[in-house]
């Protein structure tokens, strides 16, 4: 059996970040990456670091991991300061950061494998079954001795996380893990990360732009935005917070021609389509008041309503609706 590196100290998370920030001089001066933020992620939870482009995850994943120099705040895995002991912290952690770009093209899938549990003190001798598991998971067995650079680009992906799986660690970051991935592959890869974390404690923190993978396999989302954390809560207490905000409305023939823009200046308009004879929009209403004001506009229009149905939101429409407003609902998650 593959051994495994300790529990954290008790009570301890297994990754801490407090008071983060990191500050770069570009062109035009002092430029704010993140702003001073703070989260604890305890063991067998599996994390979604969600963000637009420039919001600051790749900054805050690198940090963390000891890769780039915070302006300010600590940071520890396992109970370990990370920039005070930054070697002893890769005992701790794999990671997959930038695609297959860990792997070593000469080497097979097995000895790839072979060779990164090697490098966390682990005999490959010891590990054979868990590495065939893992080849098989990853849908990689008729390709288990073909050396890496021969592989697709979706193959060498798969690599790279098996040479991170291999390592046995209790944390691990995965930046895009299924990109590349066919819908079997990633079906299979869910599954595994689950029970990681399920059955082994594993501590998983996932980036990436789909959020149907981030809904399906993650039980908490931070979501960035301009260096701040914007939300920090479960994926069901998320959509709970934003549950019934947008309506689909179906309109039975073309309404008056002011009634889109009175719409649109009272509330917020999300799409309008307009048929031959009907009319189809969809809207965000905050709160009952808000709901019966727009039934109140409808009728005042003489709008023939053929149908006004909530639209049960997914993880999608929370990012973009955190990553966009000017603030968030009263009830969100911490900030």
């Amino acid at each position: 059996m593959c051994p495994r590196p300790t529990d954290p100290p008790e009570h301890e998370p297994v990754v801490s970040v407090t008071g983060l920030t990191k500050r770069y001089t570009g062109e035009s001066g002092r430029v704010t990456a993140v702003d001073n933020i703070s989260f604890d992620i305890q063991p067998g939870q599996i994390v979604g670091l969600l963000g637009p482009n420039g919001a600051g995850k790749t900054t805050t994943v690198k940090t963390v991991l000891g890769l780039i120099t915070p302006t300010h705040g600590d940071i520890s895995i396992h109970g370990i300061p990370v920039h005070q002991a930054r070697s002893r912290t890769y005992n701790y952690v794999s990671a997959v950061l930038e695609g297959a770009r860990n792997v070593y093209w000469r080497l097979s899938v097995r000895e790839n494998l072979a060779f990164f549990a090697g490098l966390n003190g682990i005999d490959p001798q010891a590990c054979v079954d868990r590495h065939e598991a893992i080849i098989d998971t990853l849908g990689l067995t008729g390709k288990a001795d073909e050396p890496a650079k021969n592989l697709s680009r979706g193959m060498k992906q798969k690599v790279a996380l098996g040479c991170a799986l291999v390592r046995e660690t209790p944390v691990l970051f995965l930046d895009e893990p299924m990109l590349g991935l066919d819908v079997e592959t990633t079906r299979d890869l869910q599954t595994e990360l689950q029970r990681l974390a399920q059955e082994e404690d594993k501590t998983i923190v996932i980036t990436s732009h789909d959020m149907d993978i981030i809904e399906a396999v993650c039980d908490r989302v931070i979501v960035l935005s301009d260096g701040d954390i914007v939300a920090d809560d479960s994926v069901d207490n998320l959509l709970d917070v934003f549950q019934s905000q947008s309506y689909r409305v179906q309109l039975t023939e073309n309404p008056p021609a002011h009634l889109r823009e009175k719409l649109d200046t009272r509330f917020r308009l999300l799409d309008w389509r307009t048929d031959t004879d009907s009319v189809e929009f969809e809207i965000a209403l905050a709160g009952s008041e808000e709901f019966y004001e727009c039934v109140d506009v409808l009728q005042t229009a003489e709008a023939t309503v053929r149908s006004f149905t909530e639209i049960e939101p997914n993880l999608e429409d929370v990012f973009v609706e955190l990553t966009t407003a000017e603030s968030l609902p009263p009830e969100g998650g911490e900030s």
